[in-house]
């Protein structure tokens, strides 16, 4: 007997009796799997109301039911908006080896001492599980901890012991025996994750999920699975470096802009509470094509070294190479220097590069950019003391950007003497008592400080 088949789209969870190359629903290229169909019994789509279903005015709900709690890790809890929140879906993904369920075990100590916690996994056996916890320092007499794969007898240890956390080891390990489909599979992520939202919206269970990604970067699965839980937060760096960035792409319960920083240790994971000290680490002095900005991360003002290197062009066609920084806007503004500048950058390789991982995504870096490529092309070194925050408009001119005031704070409290600032916003700002404030209207006015060495 021939197993009939249906196909599903990766990014929305549409379902199509056949494969095409573009997903009718989203749109998206080459986003069709084959699945085998779900057996459904005869009279399962068949609901039957056995009670009274009444809505409630918005004005009678009371918001004390939302309880926070701290999870032990502070810079966890500050991407989550200030702590884990009871009842709540969250996600964790990231790359193979990146620390996520290292994240997730050690923050079982500190949860430990005030709530029963259930440790499944899928992945690794307990005795595994005990010698990465001994590893960890994790030895709490609350942590509960279970290695298994099956959805029906997670729920029933889960109704045995009625832990307050839940932490699930992976979600693609997870799989429905009710479903023909293979762990992993769209269809077994959808109805595992469905089926524990139901377990954290009606029993008040807060419940973490750790979710593999593909080779695209984003969480394996449907990309309904995004929409269906609270909070989905990435982790964020490459598995030869120890530091790893923790960023919320989700979250119901507080702001998405918050990253969190750690140091990946032989101990586990150690949060880095002055990340723009750990960026600024081991930056050469007097060398050209680099120079220091501040972006916002949220609420916290945060230091990152924009590296720059121009070279001859060796071919016909220029190189153009950006680490972290926004390619198009790397484009735009060669060009605005070339036109702007006077700078003959376009027949020359252009190299940019964000130290430490970081991927700066707002215009306020614009600026450094600008003065690192200028530094480069005319081989003059910044001072290591200056710094430069700004957008760059295609005119040339110096744009302002927002919470200036304390990013100028946290450029001297690094020890920083000299910041380029828009000129319009100089006469506006409070005098600092250590930080000259260097007024500039374009970019040719920020190329004489370059070149005057000042």
């Amino acid at each position: 007997m021939k197993t009939k088949s249906v196909f599903f789209c990766t990014e929305c969870g549409n379902e199509s009796p056949k494969w095409s190359g573009r997903c009718s629903a989203c749109g998206a290229w080459n986003s069709m799997v084959e699945q085998t169909a779900e057996k459904v019994s005869k009279g399962s789509n068949k609901r039957v109301r056995t009670t009274n279903v009444k809505s409630t005015c918005i004005t009678e709900l009371d918001t004390m039911d939302e309880i926070r709690f701290l999870t032990g890790m502070g810079e966890l809890d500050r991407v989550l908006g200030g702590g884990a929140v009871k009842g709540s879906l969250v996600l964790v993904g990231g790359a193979p080896g990146i620390g996520k369920s290292t994240l997730m075990l050690q923050i079982c100590q500190q949860l430990g001492q005030f709530a029963k916690v259930l440790y499944v996994s899928g992945e690794e056996s307990t005795h595994q599980l005990k010698m990465r916890a001994q590893r960890l320092r994790v030895d709490s007499e609350n942590l509960r901890v279970l290695s298994e794969t099956c959805l029906g007898d997670v729920m029933a240890c889960v109704e045995e012991e009625k832990p307050d956390v839940l932490i699930i080891d992976s979600i693609q390990t997870l799989y429905n025996e009710e479903l023909d489909s293979p762990a992993g599979g769209i269809g077994q992520v959808k109805d595992c994750t469905m089926s524990l939202m139901h377990l954290a919206k009606g029993q008040g269970v807060t419940v973490f999920v750790i979710g593999h990604v593909n080779k695209e970067g984003s969480i394996a699965g449907p990309k309904v699975l995004e929409h269906m839980v609270d909070c989905v937060l990435y982790f964020e760096g490459d598995r030869h470096m120890t530091y790893r960035i923790l960023r919320a792409a989700k979250n119901r319960f507080g702001a998405t802009n918050e990253i969190g920083v750690f140091e990946m240790m032989d101990s586990g994971l150690q949060e880095v509470e002055n990340p723009s000290e750990m960026l600024l680490s081991g930056r050469p002095k007097d060398a050209p094509g680099t120079c220091v900005t501040c972006v916002m991360e949220g609420a916290r003002p945060v230091l990152a070294e924009v590296q720059a290197l121009i070279a001859p062009c060796a071919g016909s066609k220029p190189l153009r190479s950006c680490n972290g920084f926004d390619y198009s806007r790397a484009a735009m503004l060669l060009a605005v220097l070339e036109k702007r500048g006077g700078l003959k950058v376009s027949q020359c390789d252009a190299y940019l590069n964000i130290i430490g991982g970081l991927t700066l995504d707002e215009p306020a870096a614009d600026l450094a950019a600008v003065v690192a490529i200028a530094s480069s092309y005319l081989d003059k070194p910044v001072s290591g003391e200056m710094a430069a925050i700004g957008e760059v408009g295609l005119s040339g001119e110096i744009r302002s950007i927002s919470h200036l005031e304390q990013r100028l704070s946290e450029v001297q409290r690094l020890g920083f003497t000299r910041c380029i600032v828009p000129a319009h916003r100089a006469k506006e700002l409070k005098a600092l008592a250590h930080l000259e404030l260097l007024p500039v209207q374009t970019i040719a006015e920020a190329l004489q400080l370059l070149v005057r060495g000042k």
